[in-house]
Parts: C-alpha cells; sequence; structure tokens
C-alpha cells in the first residue's frame, strides 16, 4: 500500500503493536497500514460520509463524529497514540481538541501545513492567497478555517503545556527537511510533530 510521504513518515512514528486514534482518518490508508504492517489496533474518526464508507470498505473500524464536539465520548487513557495528520487546520476549535488528545493518550502526533512557508508570503505581497501542494485550494473551496504558521503552532503547543519530543520539518514535495532546519518557519512546507504531556 503507498502512503503519502507524510503518512508514511507518521506510521514510522508511531509504536508497533499500540492503541491508535486516528483523527480525521480520510480513507484510513494510514489506520490500514498500522494494523496491517505494523501490528497495531485503532480506530479512525472522520466526519465526510464518503470518506468514512470507503474506510469501512477498507476494513477500518471507523466513526462518523464531528471533532469539535464528540471527542469526549472517548475514555482517559483509551489510546496509546492520537494522530491529527493534516486536521487541525480544518477545525472550528483546536484549543479544544489538543486538549481532548492529551486526555486521550499522552503521545500525540500532528501534522500541520505551514502557512508561514516563504513561497506562501510572496505570493500574499502580489496579492493573492497562497496556493501550493501543502495549501491546494482556492480561497473560496478551502476547507481550512485556520491558517497557522510554525511558529504560531508552537506557541499553542506551549500554552497547553504539551511537550515538543520532535518535529520533522517537510518540503513541499513531502521529504524531510531535517529536524533542526535553520528557519523552518520560512523554509518547511509542513510539519510533523510528536508531542507529551510537559
Amino acid at each position: 500500500m503507498n502512503l503519502r510521504p507524510d503518512l508514511n513518515l507518521i506510521a514510522h512514528l508511531v509504536p508497533d503493536a499500540t492503541r491508535v486514534l486516528d483523527l480525521g482518518c480520510g480513507d484510513g490508508s494510514l489506520l490500514n497500514h498500522l494494523i496491517t504492517e505494523h501490528g497495531c489496533t485503532g480506530t479512525g474518526v472522520e466526519i465526510d460520509p464518503d470518506k468514512v464508507l470507503a474506510a469501512i470498505s477498507s476494513g477500518v473500524p471507523v466513526m462518523e463524529l464531528d471533532l469539535d464536539a464528540d471527542l469526549g465520548l472517548f475514555a482517559a487513557a483509551s489510546y496509546d497514540t492520537v494522530v491529527l495528520s493534516r486536521t487541525i487546520q480544518t477545525i472550528r476549535r483546536p484549543e479544544v481538541v489538543l486538549r481532548e488528545m492529551i486526555r486521550i493518550a499522552g503521545r500525540l502526533i500532528v501534522s500541520v501545513p505551514n502557512f508561514g512557508l516563504l513561497q506562501h508570503r510572496l505570493m500574499l505581497l502580489r496579492g493573492r492567497m497562497p496556493m501550493s501542494r501543502e495549501l491546494p485550494y482556492s480561497w473560496y473551496d478551502t476547507p481550512n478555517l485556520r491558517f497557522t504558521t510554525l511558529v504560531d503552532l508552537e506557541d499553542l503547543f506551549a500554552r497547553l503545556g504539551l511537550e515538543i519530543e520532535q518535529r520533522i520539518n517537510l518540503s513541499l514535495a513531502g521529504e524531510p527537511l531535517g529536524k533542526r532546519l535553520r528557519a523552518a518557519n520560512l523554509r518547511a512546507g509542513a510539519a510533523v510533530y510528536v508531542l507529551g504531556r510537559g
């Protein structure tokens, strides 16, 4: 099974044979890979009915829930890892969702497109809303409700008492750029974070 480059990276960050909750799981490809290739168990959560059906068709246990309102249905410490991949920018209450995630599991993996990428800033200077591989939608049809830079996101993590255990910066092609990339907020198209309780 071919995973998107960022999902392949996330799959290697999830310990084998652990319990995984994949929020905004889409068609369930990451969770399917973790179950079949890494011996994990888990559940996907998705709000799009077509994607829910696709996940169910591939044999992935999935629930159709609203991340902004329904995460209270999950018991505390009921999973080992919660994944939120390219979804934080689409939810109304990211702070509430992150608090719920850390309640559900002690380890979080969050990936996010970087609105602060230099290419995005240059588009804004030309009077255009940014579009790229990481932000592929026109302003009028985007599912994104929030546009964050890596610096702003890390400030939110700190305010919530989340410790950044690892940050992997990604190019626009989805390839790792290095953990200590200088000026990552300008040069990374996206980032994957591994977070724990501070």
